[in-house]
């Protein structure tokens, strides 16, 4: 779930693998794509949209790529995905590829330094780690 940066508007990611825009606080629904477009984001932790459509390789299933998180300077995109791959994109996402671990979570520290994830070795969590960008 992300806000607008003016705060006017909410996307979210469905569970049937849809991006949806609502205009806050009305909860209306946004269908016009031309305003989509025009809107700036403050945060971007969807897989879903035109701004990521690059993150999807050729034979990726629409479960693959687990979770996305641009930073906050908002010229990098980072998604963990279902075979173990941390990646590192710009943004709008040409593909750049960084490091791999089996990510379950991820996040760009606050001044873009360093992206954490959490993951899972053993069947086990073990704490966030980071990696140099």
């Amino acid at each position: 779930m992300d806000f607008s940066a003016d705060s006017s508007y909410l996307q979210v990611s469905t569970g049937s693998y849809k991006r949806q825009v609502y205009e806050v606080p009305s909860g209306k629904q946004l269908v016009d794509q031309a305003v989509i477009d025009r809107i700036t984001w403050a945060t971007w932790t969807s897989v879903l949209g035109d701004e990521v459509i690059g993150i999807w390789s050729r034979h990726a299933e629409k479960a693959d790529v687990n979770c996305a998180c641009v930073s906050h300077s908002g010229i990098n995109l980072v998604t963990g995905d279902d075979f173990g791959m941390v990646k590192l994109f710009d943004f709008p996402c040409p593909e750049k590829f960084v490091r791999t671990c089996f990510c379950m979570v991820i996040a760009t520290s606050t001044v873009d330094i360093r992206v954490l994830s959490c993951f899972s070795r053993r069947r086990t969590m073990e704490p966030f780690s980071s990696l140099n960008v």
